[in-house]
């Protein structure tokens, strides 16, 4: 019998509280590519998830520029809870977009209401970042998203 082993990457995955405001967030503000909607009520989501209660779950799929895939989860029927946390806290996470002219988009999404961790855009001194500049957000329920330009 083979070996089990790691042979690549799929995609990651984002609960939210309501997929529509998501979809507004990720598609319309950052630009990724809608690829898919469903609403699954299969029985094979029950056994993988284990949420008593839960009656469906709407799922989009969305694609960042570059080709990485984010699967976008709204559980629905079961209350849910907020998992924001401090970015140092264990079992929380982010992800990591490169852009191109960071300070103009950190100004223009400022207008538009999104909540930034960071207080301007951080130049990165040290380290194998070094000359590079970044900024922590959060999307419409907290998850954290790093936009990072890198320079040079």
């Amino acid at each position: 019998m083979k070996q089990g082993k790691v042979v690549g990457f799929i995609h990651s995955g984002i609960t939210v509280k309501k997929l529509e405001d998501s979809l507004k967030f990720y598609v319309e503000l950052l630009g990724f590519e809608l690829l898919s909607t469903q609403v699954t009520k299969s029985d094979y989501i029950y056994d993988i998830v284990q949420i008593p209660g839960l009656q469906e779950i709407k799922i989009a799929y969305v694609q960042i520029p570059g080709g990485q895939k984010i699967e976008i989860l709204e559980y629905v029927g079961v209350d849910t809870y907020s998992g924001s946390a401090r970015s140092c806290d264990y079992g929380t996470g982010h992800i990591c977009l490169l852009v191109e002219n960071l300070e103009e988009m950190f100004e223009q999404f400022k207008l538009k209401g999104v909540k930034f961790k960071s207080e301007n855009v951080v130049q990165i001194t040290a380290g194998a970042n070094k000359g590079s500049k970044a900024v922590y957000m959060f999307d419409p329920d907290g998850y954290i998203l790093e936009l990072k330009e890198n320079i040079g």
